[in-house]
């Protein structure tokens, strides 16, 4: 379990809203990274604080972002992804909506005025987002099994 400053807002939050565990959050924000670095998801635009000096940022709609923690999560974590989330809290993508909100709300994430909570509601079904990679194929019939 990672330490988490009491004075982060992070921890004000999980004291608050016990829903979803401190994994959950570090799991959005490693997503959200991995759908801007790896997918090369989010299209780029400027925060209406930003100075001269910042870098414009690569904005993740819900729907991708969403998208892109099914990826992860199976790339992390396997056939075990729906079980790990389910353990932090995570039951649905409407959750991870939630968690986005909550980090938008402590100001430790951003949206636009396009965003919105429902972005996030039943972009995929648990249950059939987290199977599709653990098919197993076996052999036609009448191949030769490798030994």
């Amino acid at each position: 379990m990672n330490m988490l400053d009491p004075d982060h807002p992070l921890a004000e939050l999980l004291a608050h809203d016990r829903r979803f565990k401190l994994e959950a959050y570090i799991f959005v924000f490693e997503a959200l990274r991995y759908a801007q670095e790896k997918m090369g998801m989010g299209t780029e635009h400027v925060a209406e604080d930003a100075t001269d000096e910042d870098e414009p940022e690569k904005h993740v709609t819900g729907q991708e972002l969403c998208e892109a923690m099914r990826v992860y999560a199976q790339e992390q974590y396997g056939y075990m992804a729906k079980c790990v989330l389910n353990s932090w809290g995570i039951k649905s993508t409407g959750d991870f909506g939630e968690i986005v909100f909550n980090l938008i709300k402590i100001e430790q994430m951003r949206k636009t005025p396009y965003d919105s909570r429902e972005d996030f509601d039943d972009v995929f079904d648990f249950e059939e987002g987290f199977q599709h990679s653990f098919q197993f194929s076996l052999p036609e019939a009448g191949e030769e099994h490798s030994r």
